[in-house]
């Protein structure tokens, strides 16, 4: 892979090339400083403007146009990353070399379409479009609950840390949606085009001059802008006794949330062997977790740990019966500190490297994994994928019990179902 990094006006553009796919997938990212009253409205912006815009005026019409493109392919995504709320739009198309001559520029021209011709009349956007986005939108907030392993890690979240972004739901609030109108959204869609942050990823068999010159033409972002805070959210302590919270629902299987902070973490130890102990702790069917909690004692369904490292925090979420949350805790709680004494073997630290290997050779096979990784090394200045495998191999248990000393548990959530 060739990588080729260029400041483009009012935003940066990133150019991978590589012949691995026969697809060239377009990323384009908007990102803020996270306000918690602007996740609804944007969540709906995000599926507004991915519904129809003013030459394609509904779904369908997209979808027709899309066939024509072979198969163009379109999607958004909203999320919170550390201090910052991202929002994706993301174009996948057959390489022209295997359609027809024109098709890159027609599908560039396309996204352009949507994200700069929204469909709207006058000042506000389409009613029917809008309608129909505000319900579904109603619709993922009320339906939140159902999925009961999302929800115990929000509900551990806003426990937490309340009122920080840790606790801000993504899924956004019912009240903020009330609020939001036609014209309202219409004025958040400019000021995003206006005041976002931007960066454009293109990964594919692609020419950088050609791509470099479509990319300017078509996507001309007229103000610069600056970042303004670290995306990075430290912890430098942690409650001394851990907070557990108990919620009950009528449900099958309880539902147990961790939040274990990691304080004080250099960006190295982040990086590399917090990668490892995750691994080995909880991260892959030869965990700890899995095998003590899962295999050994039955006491749950699922087990499992993920560090959020912008958020300095590493999330330990089980299923498990609800007259089992004690002896599930205590295990678990044991095996961290078993991690911190460095009771792990070299063997499970060489299963984790090779672990570590395949995981970022899969990641290497889909576009939209390789991207993420630039798109993190320009936002964090981490590594790319060669790099942190060549890294991670050189990593030593000493470090590795190092981090493990810095994870700390500090909340605990029980969403607790009945007993059977």
């Amino acid at each position: 892979m060739e990588y080729k990094k260029k400041d483009v006006g009012a935003y940066r553009l990133h150019l991978v090339k590589t012949n691995r796919f026969k697809t060239i997938t377009f990323q384009i990212v908007f990102r803020r400083p996270i306000v918690k009253e602007e996740i609804t409205i944007r969540n709906v912006l995000t599926q507004m403007l991915t519904q129809s815009c003013a030459k394609y005026q509904s779904k369908r019409e997209l979808a027709i146009y899309s066939q024509e493109l072979y198969g163009a392919y379109v999607e958004s995504s909203n999320y919170r990353l550390g201090n910052y709320l991202n929002t994706n739009f993301f174009l996948t198309i057959l390489n022209e070399k295997y359609t027809e001559e024109g098709m890159l520029e027609k599908s560039i021209s396309f996204l352009h379409d949507i994200l700069f011709s929204p469909h709207v009349e006058g000042e506000e956007f389409n009613e029917e479009s809008f309608d129909y986005v505000i319900h579904n939108t109603k619709s993922s907030i009320e339906s939140m609950k159902e999925n009961t392993s999302k929800y115990s890690i929000i509900r551990l979240l806003e426990v937490l840390e309340e009122n920080s972004p840790l606790s801000y739901r993504s899924y956004g609030y019912l009240e903020d949606l009330e609020n939001i109108t036609r014209h309202s959204l219409y004025e958040h869609y400019l000021e995003m085009i206006k005041n976002d942050m931007v960066d454009i990823l293109v990964i594919g068999d692609i020419d950088f001059e050609e791509m470099t010159h479509l990319m300017k033409q078509y996507f001309d972002f007229a103000t610069l802008k600056q970042t303004r805070r670290p995306a990075l959210i430290e912890c430098n302590k942690c409650r001394r006794t851990p907070k557990m919270v108990t919620e009950t629902e009528d449900l099958n299987q309880s539902k147990l949330a961790i939040g274990c902070r990691l304080v004080k973490l250099q960006e190295y130890e982040r990086n590399y062997p917090l990668t490892l102990f995750n691994i080995i702790f909880g991260g892959s069917s030869d965990s700890k977790l899995f095998q003590e909690v899962r295999e050994k004692n039955s006491l749950a369904y699922t087990v499992r740990s993920v560090p959020n490292k912008l958020d300095s925090l590493l999330l330990i979420t089980a299923g498990i019966d609800a007259k089992m949350s004690s002896k599930a805790i205590e295990i678990i709680k044991k095996q961290l500190k078993e991690m911190q004494k460095g009771h792990f073997s070299e063997e499970d630290i060489k299963k984790a490297k090779e672990y570590f290997e395949t995981v970022v050779d899969e990641a290497m096979d889909a576009p939209g994994s390789v991207l993420e990784s630039y798109y993190t090394m320009e936002l964090l200045g981490t590594d790319d994928l060669e790099t942190k495998k060549a890294k991670m191999w050189n990593v030593t248990k000493e470090e590795i019990v190092k981090v493990a000393k810095h994870v700390k548990i500090d909340t605990i959530y029980l969403l607790e179902g009945e007993e059977q």
